[in-house]
């Protein structure tokens, strides 16, 4: 929910949204397809109960073929209200908890796999810089891991109160929004809004890495190649931020809740194959994930992807 400038600057970004839901669930290894919805308005001002019933409505509409959640500018209290007029709705199993805490999880497995790839495989968090635009359902939890492994965290978010309050808990440095792409890390985790990884502001970076949880970081694909001819090691977005549909598939199919950690642990060996593949061939990050997805969707096989 996002109030968006135009209707075709909503339709362009559900459109790269949706695109992304497919190939995350692809290369996530999960049985379904992947969709997106967008809803024009301000949540902080124009969010009501009509609103979000009349979006459910429209879910309803579709008949089971497009199962909805929470994101940016919504919450699982939202969902439960729109819950009232269709049963087409994810993660609201209060025995499940928040997927979100699943998206943190298989992030911080992505972040894991990068250091290894990149600084050697006994490398640990213990120390490693990481600066997290972005503190909320996400960018919070993983910055609540990263301290508890021994990371040094550097914290942006356009909320002062939310993030200050996250600092002075964790320990962690204060930039403003616009400073944080250049903080002086080893990782930089995306957490917010997406777009932000353009040919402008990729020269401003000097993480070596980049694995966030933010949807669409690239503001179009070439800018996967400026990367990597940078020099700059790319976590594909949608390959790095799966963990909160992989919970959510646990949860609507009832599937053993002991299998979910193996399953979000596993996304860092499919990034590791990523990173691998892509030194092989000299195609940036997001091409190969992108390959590798499209492999799944064409063979209808969940683990073609991923044969070593």
């Amino acid at each position: 929910m996002r109030p968006y400038e135009s209707t075709s600057a909503a339709l362009g970004d559900v459109l790269r949204l949706s695109q992304s839901m497919t190939y995350k669930c692809a290369i996530g290894g999960i049985p379904f397809g992947g969709g997106k919805a967008v809803v024009v308005a301000d949540p902080a001002r124009d969010k009501t109960k009509e609103l979000l019933y009349a979006f459910g409505n429209a879910v309803e509409s579709l008949g089971g073929r497009y199962i909805t959640s929470f994101d940016m500018g919504t919450t699982m209290d939202d969902v439960r209200t729109m819950g009232e007029v269709t049963a087409h709705v994810g993660g609201i199993d209060a025995a499940s908890g928040n997927a979100s805490a699943s998206t943190a999880q298989g992030l911080l497995a992505c972040i894991k796999a990068s250091i290894r790839y990149l600084l050697g495989a006994g490398k640990s968090l213990h120390g490693i810089r990481v600066a997290i635009q972005g503190v909320g359902n996400v960018g919070g939890r993983l910055a609540r891991l990263l301290a508890a492994q021994g990371a040094r965290l550097v914290l942006a978010d356009v909320d002062q109160k939310l993030v200050s309050h996250m600092a002075e808990k964790l320990g962690a440095d204060l930039v403003g929004t616009d400073e944080i792409l250049s903080a002086d890390v080893d990782v930089l985790s995306p957490c917010a809004m997406g777009g932000i990884l353009n040919e402008t502001s990729i020269t401003r970076i000097r993480a070596p890495i980049i694995a966030g949880g933010a949807n669409n970081q690239l503001a179009y694909s070439s800018v996967g190649n400026e990367l990597k001819d940078r020099g700059l090691l790319y976590a594909p977005d949608y390959l790095a931020n799966a963990g909160g549909i992989i919970d959510l598939h646990y949860q609507l199919n009832r599937e053993p809740r002991e299998n979910l950690p193996a399953h979000l642990h596993g996304l860092g060996d499919i990034l590791r194959r990523v990173y691998e593949r892509s030194a092989e061939t000299g195609l940036a990050t997001n091409v190969v994930a992108d390959e590798f997805a499209e492999e799944v969707v064409r063979r209808g096989r969940i683990d073609s992807a991923y044969a070593s």
